[in-house]
Protein backbone atom coordinates (compact mmCIF):
# COMPACT_ATOMS: atom_id res chain seq x y z
CA UNK A 1 0.00 0.00 0.00
CA UNK A 2 1.71 3.79 -0.92
CA UNK A 3 2.44 5.34 2.16
CA UNK A 4 -0.26 8.50 3.19
CA UNK A 5 0.99 11.95 2.34
CA UNK A 6 0.67 13.53 5.87
CA UNK A 7 -0.53 17.18 5.68
CA UNK A 8 2.94 18.51 6.82
CA UNK A 9 4.79 16.97 3.98
CA UNK A 10 1.96 18.39 1.59
CA UNK A 11 2.30 21.83 3.16
CA UNK A 12 6.62 21.37 2.62
CA UNK A 13 5.68 20.86 -1.15
CA UNK A 14 3.42 23.27 -1.32
CA UNK A 15 5.72 25.78 0.33
CA UNK A 16 8.52 24.77 -1.88
CA UNK A 17 6.53 24.42 -5.39
CA UNK A 18 4.06 27.63 -5.09
CA UNK A 19 5.72 30.16 -2.28
CA UNK A 20 3.95 33.10 -3.84
CA UNK A 21 0.80 31.38 -3.45
CA UNK A 22 1.11 30.24 -0.08
CA UNK A 23 2.31 33.58 0.84
CA UNK A 24 -0.50 35.53 0.47
CA UNK A 25 -2.90 33.21 1.72
CA UNK A 26 -1.14 32.88 4.93
CA UNK A 27 -1.13 36.86 5.53
CA UNK A 28 -3.95 38.14 4.85
CA UNK A 29 -5.32 41.40 7.25
CA UNK A 30 -7.96 39.21 8.87
CA UNK A 31 -9.85 35.84 7.96
CA UNK A 32 -11.86 37.87 5.89
CA UNK A 33 -10.20 40.38 4.03
CA UNK A 34 -7.24 40.22 2.48
CA UNK A 35 -6.56 43.74 0.87
CA UNK A 36 -8.20 46.80 0.40
CA UNK A 37 -8.14 49.73 -2.10
CA UNK A 38 -8.49 53.25 -1.02
CA UNK A 39 -7.78 56.68 -2.60
CA UNK A 40 -5.26 58.70 -1.15
CA UNK A 41 -4.52 61.96 -2.85
CA UNK A 42 -6.46 60.90 -5.74
CA UNK A 43 -4.11 57.79 -6.59
CA UNK A 44 -5.36 54.14 -5.64
CA UNK A 45 -3.40 52.61 -2.75
CA UNK A 46 -3.75 48.78 -1.81
CA UNK A 47 -3.55 48.06 1.98
CA UNK A 48 -2.31 44.76 3.02
CA UNK A 49 -0.07 43.04 5.38
CA UNK A 50 3.89 42.87 4.71
CA UNK A 51 5.58 39.67 3.46
CA UNK A 52 9.17 40.07 5.04
CA UNK A 53 8.37 37.64 7.63
CA UNK A 54 11.67 39.53 9.56
CA UNK A 55 10.42 43.22 9.35
CA UNK A 56 10.14 44.89 12.60
CA UNK A 57 8.97 48.41 13.98
CA UNK A 58 10.20 51.42 12.34
CA UNK A 59 12.91 52.95 14.51
CA UNK A 60 10.44 56.00 16.02
CA UNK A 61 7.96 53.25 16.95
CA UNK A 62 10.63 50.80 18.89
CA UNK A 63 11.06 53.38 21.85
CA UNK A 64 9.54 52.67 25.35
CA UNK A 65 10.63 55.54 27.77
CA UNK A 66 8.61 58.69 26.96
CA UNK A 67 8.12 61.76 29.31
CA UNK A 68 4.82 62.32 30.53
CA UNK A 69 3.71 64.92 30.33
CA UNK A 70 3.36 65.06 27.43
CA UNK A 71 3.46 61.69 26.47
CA UNK A 72 1.02 60.21 28.40
CA UNK A 73 -0.82 56.34 28.69
CA UNK A 74 -4.12 57.39 27.51
CA UNK A 75 -7.34 55.75 28.57
CA UNK A 76 -9.59 53.49 26.60
CA UNK A 77 -12.08 55.66 26.10
CA UNK A 78 -11.07 58.93 25.28
CA UNK A 79 -15.00 60.83 26.92
CA UNK A 80 -17.86 58.61 27.23
CA UNK A 81 -20.46 58.20 24.08
CA UNK A 82 -17.10 58.14 21.68
CA UNK A 83 -16.26 54.65 20.11
CA UNK A 84 -12.85 53.49 20.43
CA UNK A 85 -11.98 51.32 17.30
CA UNK A 86 -8.84 49.57 16.21
CA UNK A 87 -7.36 48.62 13.01
CA UNK A 88 -10.72 46.79 11.44
CA UNK A 89 -13.08 49.48 12.08
CA UNK A 90 -10.87 51.76 10.75
CA UNK A 91 -10.29 49.61 7.35
CA UNK A 92 -14.34 49.69 7.23
CA UNK A 93 -14.54 53.22 7.47
CA UNK A 94 -12.14 53.92 4.84
CA UNK A 95 -13.73 51.04 2.68
CA UNK A 96 -16.97 53.34 2.94
CA UNK A 97 -15.27 56.14 2.59
CA UNK A 98 -13.16 54.97 -1.08
CA UNK A 99 -16.77 53.87 -2.27
CA UNK A 100 -18.65 57.41 -2.01
CA UNK A 101 -18.96 57.55 1.44
CA UNK A 102 -18.71 61.53 1.48
CA UNK A 103 -19.91 61.45 5.39
CA UNK A 104 -16.74 59.77 6.46
CA UNK A 105 -13.42 61.79 7.30
CA UNK A 106 -10.28 59.50 8.60
CA UNK A 107 -7.92 62.57 10.33
CA UNK A 108 -4.40 62.22 11.40
CA UNK A 109 -3.88 64.73 13.97
CA UNK A 110 -0.45 64.50 13.83
CA UNK A 111 2.14 67.72 13.10
CA UNK A 112 3.40 67.86 9.27
CA UNK A 113 6.93 66.13 11.11
CA UNK A 114 5.23 62.86 11.45
CA UNK A 115 3.16 62.34 8.68
CA UNK A 116 6.26 62.61 6.49
CA UNK A 117 7.36 59.37 8.15
CA UNK A 118 4.58 57.86 6.92
CA UNK A 119 0.40 57.49 7.49
CA UNK A 120 -2.72 55.71 6.72
CA UNK A 121 -3.39 55.34 3.23
CA UNK A 122 -6.77 57.32 3.08
CA UNK A 123 -6.28 59.66 5.54
CA UNK A 124 -6.33 63.42 5.74
CA UNK A 125 -3.75 65.31 7.73
CA UNK A 126 -5.19 68.35 9.75
CA UNK A 127 -2.58 68.71 12.68
CA UNK A 128 -4.28 68.30 16.43
CA UNK A 129 -3.04 72.50 17.07
CA UNK A 130 -5.11 73.66 14.36
CA UNK A 131 -8.16 72.56 16.09
CA UNK A 132 -6.48 72.42 19.89
CA UNK A 133 -3.33 75.10 20.28
CA UNK A 134 -3.88 74.10 23.97
CA UNK A 135 -5.53 71.85 26.25
CA UNK A 136 -8.42 74.05 26.53
CA UNK A 137 -8.82 74.43 22.92
CA UNK A 138 -8.06 78.27 22.43
CA UNK A 139 -5.66 80.15 20.30
CA UNK A 140 -3.33 83.03 20.26
CA UNK A 141 -4.31 84.74 17.48
CA UNK A 142 -7.68 85.57 15.23
CA UNK A 143 -5.98 84.37 12.51
CA UNK A 144 -5.70 80.76 13.91
CA UNK A 145 -9.22 80.74 15.23
CA UNK A 146 -10.31 81.93 11.79
CA UNK A 147 -8.60 78.56 10.60
CA UNK A 148 -9.80 76.65 12.93
CA UNK A 149 -13.47 77.72 11.95
CA UNK A 150 -12.80 76.91 8.16
CA UNK A 151 -11.33 73.23 9.24
CA UNK A 152 -14.59 73.01 10.85
CA UNK A 153 -17.04 74.30 8.36
CA UNK A 154 -14.80 72.85 4.79
CA UNK A 155 -13.96 69.71 6.26
CA UNK A 156 -16.22 68.71 9.07
CA UNK A 157 -19.27 70.42 7.57
CA UNK A 158 -20.33 72.10 10.74
CA UNK A 159 -22.05 74.61 10.43
CA UNK A 160 -21.46 78.22 12.09
CA UNK A 161 -23.35 80.71 13.41
CA UNK A 162 -21.69 84.17 13.57
CA UNK A 163 -24.61 85.97 15.32
CA UNK A 164 -24.68 83.34 18.57
CA UNK A 165 -21.51 82.14 18.06
CA UNK A 166 -22.21 78.77 17.61
CA UNK A 167 -22.39 75.93 15.79
CA UNK A 168 -24.60 73.59 14.40
CA UNK A 169 -23.23 69.66 13.98
CA UNK A 170 -25.83 68.17 12.70
CA UNK A 171 -25.01 67.38 8.82
CA UNK A 172 -20.86 67.17 9.70
CA UNK A 173 -19.11 64.15 9.01
CA UNK A 174 -18.23 61.06 11.27
CA UNK A 175 -14.66 61.57 12.10
CA UNK A 176 -12.42 58.97 12.99
CA UNK A 177 -9.07 60.32 14.60
CA UNK A 178 -5.76 58.93 15.19
CA UNK A 179 -2.25 59.59 16.28
CA UNK A 180 0.85 57.98 17.19
CA UNK A 181 -0.71 55.72 19.70
CA UNK A 182 -1.56 54.97 23.57
CA UNK A 183 1.06 57.13 24.43
CA UNK A 184 -0.14 60.07 22.01
CA UNK A 185 -2.74 62.74 23.49
CA UNK A 186 -3.15 64.87 20.18
CA UNK A 187 -6.02 63.27 19.02
CA UNK A 188 -7.74 62.80 22.16
CA UNK A 189 -7.33 66.96 22.74
CA UNK A 190 -9.34 67.00 19.52
CA UNK A 191 -11.77 64.94 20.74
CA UNK A 192 -12.22 66.83 23.77
CA UNK A 193 -12.71 70.58 21.65
CA UNK A 194 -15.01 69.21 19.37
CA UNK A 195 -17.35 67.80 21.73
CA UNK A 196 -17.05 71.22 23.99
CA UNK A 197 -18.25 72.96 20.92
CA UNK A 198 -21.25 70.28 20.36
CA UNK A 199 -20.00 68.08 17.97
CA UNK A 200 -22.09 64.32 18.28
CA UNK A 201 -20.89 62.15 20.07
CA UNK A 202 -21.31 59.49 18.07
CA UNK A 203 -20.03 61.30 15.34
CA UNK A 204 -16.37 60.55 16.69
CA UNK A 205 -14.46 57.47 16.93
CA UNK A 206 -10.80 57.21 17.90
CA UNK A 207 -8.62 54.77 16.80
CA UNK A 208 -6.56 54.56 19.64
CA UNK A 209 -3.70 52.40 18.64
CA UNK A 210 -2.79 54.80 16.19
CA UNK A 211 0.37 54.39 14.09
CA UNK A 212 2.47 52.36 16.47
CA UNK A 213 -0.17 49.35 16.02
CA UNK A 214 -1.02 50.15 12.18
CA UNK A 215 2.48 49.45 11.08
CA UNK A 216 3.14 46.50 14.18
CA UNK A 217 0.53 44.32 12.23
CA UNK A 218 2.28 45.37 8.94
CA UNK A 219 -0.03 47.12 7.53
CA UNK A 220 0.56 49.46 4.35
CA UNK A 221 1.30 53.25 5.13
CA UNK A 222 1.76 56.34 3.02
CA UNK A 223 4.49 59.22 2.44
CA UNK A 224 3.43 62.63 1.25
Amino acid sequence: MPKQTTTATLLIVLATTLPGTLLAADNRISPDIESLDVTHNGQTVTIQRGHDRDATLPAMFQKTDRGCPPFCVQPIVALPGVGTIGELEVLDYLRRKSQGDDSILVVDSRTPDWVMRGTIPGAMNIPWNNISSDAAGTFETPDQADAFRQILADEFDGSYNAETDTWDFTDAKTLVLFCNGIWCGQSTENIKTLVDLGYPLHKLKWYRGGMQDWVSVGLTTVKP
